[in-house]
């Protein structure tokens, strides 16, 4: 196996399935990352995102104010189509280029880190996709502990993705992350023997 997708729902545990992965040799694209340069100051995808949601979504200093674009499009569904409208394409172009870097890199793995891979329907491009999975509740109260949002902007966020067991029913293979750290780190180290070593 050489290149598999990396997804979850949002506060599910990804970017630690994706560090533990890195330590073990796997080249991790991640495309939250992509996703911020592609709306850094001066790009053609920041300047479309300005002229569409208007200058409050812009810090003073010119970059991207998160926090206010993501009030705007995860209150009103058809501004969220329109943002990722703007992204998603660049987002793309840009994941090919580094998958395409780290494929020639020799690692023993190249995994693709999509939050939404399966609502852009990308599990094609994937010799399989790795889910990293919690049950719900537990989503929605990682989120309030750890990014201090309010329990309805929780809602918010969670509703705007496929819920995880709909995920977890398209997904190759499942990381339960509702346990400790040591229980998710066990679970990396049988698949990545199983399939990977």
């Amino acid at each position: 196996m050489h290149l598999i997708g990396l997804t979850g729902g949002i506060g599910s545990g990804k970017s630690t399935v994706a560090g533990m992965l890195a330590a073990r040799g796997a080249s991790v694209v991640d495309a939250d990352l992509l996703a911020r340069e592609v709306v850094e100051p001066g790009t053609p995808a920041l300047a479309e995102i300005a002229a569409e949601f208007g200058p409050a979504v812009l810090l003073p200093d010119g970059r991207l104010d998160r926090a206010a674009l993501g009030a705007v499009v995860f209150a009103d569904a058809a501004r969220r189509e329109r943002l990722n409208a703007i992204t998603h394409p660049r987002v793309g172009e840009l994941t090919q280029t580094r998958v395409a870097q780290a494929l020639a890199s020799g690692a023993p793995l190249v995994v693709v880190d999509i939050p939404l891979l399966f609502e852009g329907s990308r599990q094609a491009m994937f010799e399989g996709v790795l889910l990293v999975w919690v049950p719900p509740d537990l989503q929605l109260r990682r989120l309030v502990e750890r990014d201090g949002m309010s329990a309805d902007d929780a809602r918010a966020r969670i509703d705007a993705q496929m819920p995880i067991d709909d995920k977890r029913a398209l997904a190759t293979w499942v990381i339960d992350n509702s346990g400790t750290v040591q229980d998710t780190q066990r679970q990396v180290d049988v698949w990545w023997s199983e399939h990977v070593t």
